[in-house]
């Protein structure tokens, strides 16, 4: 182990200590391995102004507890002596300890229960450089704290990679102070990534390449996710060393086994997460393997939910990362991409702020009393799109007014070191006697793998309640702290209902499943989510869910309890509707009305309902039409060759989008007595359409597209527009004895097609000249038809004779 004094960052200790003689603000910028954190806050614990605690933030538990443990170490003395740590669910301190390593959440509440940070000298904020919410948060309360209460308080920024104008600015232009680093020689290799094999077999190929490859020193392997640990310990089976996991939820136990050297120089393989990638020294590591990869929560705020995505980590991570290796002597570092994608990783890890879920701060914010977060002194400012967002949801749970003023629930919600909705369940738990069971509950929920990884909550409980590990313990000692710092009296009575107390916190998020495999769910809040059909819970009808991760679309459920269906009505009262819905039938042709009771998107019962007026079935038909379209509507001859007519004169006026765009106009009056849209005439739509055209609409169509033709003869036939050939009329020959000119209509006028038929109404011939006709074949037809017809006048010059739809002999009779 390095003594502090031969640690690079010794060089600039004594500018530090002047930086914060002199002045209340300062940046120190040193790289992985000049020691800045174990040594710095030990330096400045002799300093004239230094008569409290210094208080050094860390990004993690693990690099907490390991900082305060090394420092203990370096000073002969145990953690909680003059060094002690504290974090949400371990802590060792005493009245005699000077410096607290805390994490950055242990802090914001600190902070926020005591603005005046009595007791407090120094607050050093290690690693601002990774940019998580409660570091960038707690140092926006520090600024605020500084100005207005405790002008005397010190803050230093420190980082090894550190954008220094930036947090400067914030920091009021504090001076920056930069520090040499210690770092043996690495050599690289660029591996690629072999696209056959799972990210954990390509890994565990990796890993055996570098064990071979080098024959002394441990492994440190980074990996995205804990899944993707748990497989690659699989494939290392057999493995020439002991494989250890590092991440979040080991117990502390197994943490400092993973950090320390094992006796006997047995080489050991680390998968970790980015936990290890900074603020953490582990001892005999000398080989890094790197997926390149990084598991980074993203904040959906439309649908209200956070999820998880695997993405490229960032050149500065992977920088962090490589450094590992060369800590404590040279290091070799394998990376499973090919050396071309460096250019493609971001440079920097982004900000936790600008992507995450922002209703904790903005009750955080409000108990400080600032009810617009954005007017904090931040690094990056929170996005207002979030901002808003997260007012509604605070808001809904009534933790703060219409005006963002906090509520005295609000407070008592504030007052938890639980995220807002799950510190309202455990508020309101307390008031209906079930306090013990919702504090419990509420650890198991802000604690990731407590009880195991199923998705049954209520297992998760009983295999918490049987676990007697270091963490399981700490959780139900920290359990016990919520209860009874939460107001209300608990009661032995009561049955413990965890469904329920998860309906408390997430009402939105009540299910009920909707196939009989268990896997896709409905929402109370509309959005659809799946479960695994093999899961314990897929046989429930209803399921209270408390962590659900994925897009809108496609969020799969996590964790949940079965919720009986009995406990609805009670639970949810208030939330329930009852409302008339109907809608058309195209099949039956008809409106269905029914009485719908529902839970917000969940249709709990349907029944008939016929009270439907007049009004809204016409509203539903005429919306029936607009989908659907024209061809719902029994539309037969009269409205054909009116539509007809209009298309021939003028193209737009009675076509299909100018009718669809005038339904309220002339379909609604005619729904006013039938209840079928079946049930209308065609003659009336007919005469509706024709109503609705205006005065000088309806004389141009008369005029260019009349709608009969008159014979001669005094008979009226109708034009067909829609012919192939063109506007034709159909009539018998005898009809137009006597015409000499063809007929026409329109301006300029069009001949009208002829279709000629016999007495009979059989087709005999079709013109668009009948003088040619009669000057033409008129005589071969008056032969063919004199010997078919002779009761019917076939004279030989039809321009000089009468024109008739009479007999010969009804003629005679018609004159006698």
């Amino acid at each position: 182990m390095t003594a502090p004094e031969l640690l690079p960052i010794a060089s600039v200790l004594p500018d530090v200590q002047a930086a914060l003689d002199a002045g209340s603000r300062a940046i120190l910028i040193a790289p992985p391995g000049a020691g800045k954190t174990t040594a710095v806050a030990p330096a400045l614990l002799s300093a004239p102004w230094c008569t409290g605690q210094i208080l050094l933030l860390s990004p993690r538990r693990l690099a907490a507890r390991a900082a305060a443990e090394r420092m203990a170490e370096q000073m002969g003395e145990r953690a909680g002596a003059t060094v002690g740590y504290v974090t949400r669910l371990d802590s060792r301190q005493s009245a005699a300890t000077r410096i607290i390593v805390a994490t950055a959440g242990v802090f914001r509440n600190r902070i926020i229960a005591d603005p005046e940070l009595s007791g407090v000298s120094a607050v050093l904020f290690d690693e601002v450089h990774e940019r998580s919410l409660d570091s960038d948060f707690g140092l926006a309360l520090a600024i605020e704290a500084q100005a207005n209460f405790r002008p005397d308080l010190r803050l230093l920024a420190m980082s090894a990679t550190l954008d220094g104008e930036r947090f400067a600015a914030v920091l009021s232009d504090g001076p920056i102070i930069e520090s040499a680093g210690r770092m043996y020689p690495l050599t690289l290799h660029y591996a690629g990534r072999d696209t056959m094999l799972d990210l954990h077999a390509d890994m565990a190929r990796l890993i055996r390449r570098a064990l071979g490859e080098i024959p002394a020193g441990d492994v440190l392997a980074f990996l995205p996710s804990l899944r993707d640990i748990d497989r690659t310990v699989e494939a290392l089976r057999g493995v020439d060393a002991v494989v250890l996991p590092l991440h979040g939820l080991l117990d502390p136990v197994a943490q400092r086994d993973a950090i320390r050297a094992l006796p006997g120089g047995q080489r050991k393989v680390i998968l970790a997460t980015s936990i290890a990638e900074t603020s953490l020294t582990i001892d005999g590591v000398r080989i890094v393997v790197d997926s390149g990869l990084a598991r980074r929560p993203r904040f959906d705020v439309a649908a209200g939910m956070t999820r998880l995505v695997t993405e490229r980590a960032s050149q500065a991570a992977v920088t962090q990362r490589a450094g590992r290796a060369g800590r404590q002597a040279p290091g070799t570092v394998y990376r499973l991409w090919h050396e071309a994608a460096n250019g493609g990783m971001p440079p920097f890890d982004p900000p936790e702020i600008l992507d995450t879920d922002l209703a904790p701060l903005m009750l955080d914010c409000a108990a400080w009393g600032e009810g617009d977060p954005a007017r904090l002194p931040w690094v990056d400012p929170p996005p207002a799109a979030g901002l808003a967002e997260a007012r509604k949801r605070v808001v809904a749970l009534a933790a703060l007014d219409d005006r963002g003023a906090i509520t005295p629930h609000g407070r008592a919600i504030a007052a938890l070191p639980l995220a807002p909705h799950i510190a309202h369940m455990v508020v309101h738990a307390r008031r209906m006697g079930q306090g013990d069971h919702a504090a419990r509950l509420a650890v198991l929920l802000s604690e990731h793998g407590l009880g195991g990884r199923s998705d049954d909550i209520e297992q998760r409980l009983i295999r918490w309640g049987q676990d007697r590990g270091a963490r399981a313990d700490a959780a139900r000692a920290l359990a016990r702290r919520l209860a009874g710092s939460a107001r209300g009296v608990s009661r032995t009575d009561v049955t413990h209902n965890t469904a329920a107390l998860i309906a408390l916190a997430w009402p939105d998020r009540v299910a009920r499943r909707r196939d009989a495999r268990g896997e896709q769910w409905q929402s109370v809040g509309g959005r659809g989510f799946r479960l695994d059909s093999h899961s314990p819970l897929a046989s429930a009808e209803w399921l209270a869910v408390a962590d659900v991760q994925g897009t809108t679309r496609d969020a799969r459920i996590l964790s949940a309890a079965r919720l009986d269906g009995a406990d609805i009505a009670s639970l949810f009262g208030d939330w329930m509707t009852t409302v008339t819905v109907a809608h058309y039938d195209r099949d039956a042709d008809r409106v269905v009305a029914e009485e719908v009771v529902r839970l917000g998107a969940i249709t709990l019962q349907k029944r008939p309902d016929s009270k439907i007026t007049i009004a809204e079935r016409t509203r539903i038909l005429v919306a029936a039409v607009t989908t659907h379209g024209l061809v719902l509507l029994p539309m037969g001859p009269a409205c054909a060759q009116l539509r007809a007519r209009a298309h021939y004169a003028l193209p737009a006026l009675l076509d299909d989008a100018a009718l669809l765009a005038t339904l309220d106009v002339w379909l609604a009056p005619l729904l006013q007595t039938v209840r079928r849209l079946g049930d209308i005439a065609d003659e009336r739509i007919a005469h509706a359409l024709t109503d609705m055209l205006p005065w000088d609409a309806r004389a141009t169509l008369d005029r260019l597209a009349p709608a009969h033709y008159r014979s001669p003869a005094g008979s009226t036939h109708a034009i067909d527009y829609g012919a192939e050939a063109g506007p034709t009329v159909t009539l018998r020959v005898q009809a137009l004895f006597g015409e000499h000119r063809h007929p026409c209509i329109g301006d300029p006028p069009v001949p009208l097609v002829l279709s000629l038929t016999s007495p009979a109404g059989r087709p005999i011939q079709t013109t668009r000249d009948l003088p040619g006709f009669w000057a033409g074949s008129w005589a071969d037809v008056r032969r063919d038809m004199r010997g078919r017809y002779p009761r019917h006048p076939w004279p030989d010059d039809p321009t000089a004779a009468d024109p008739t739809l009479r007999t010969k002999a009804a003629t005679l009779r018609a004159k006698a």
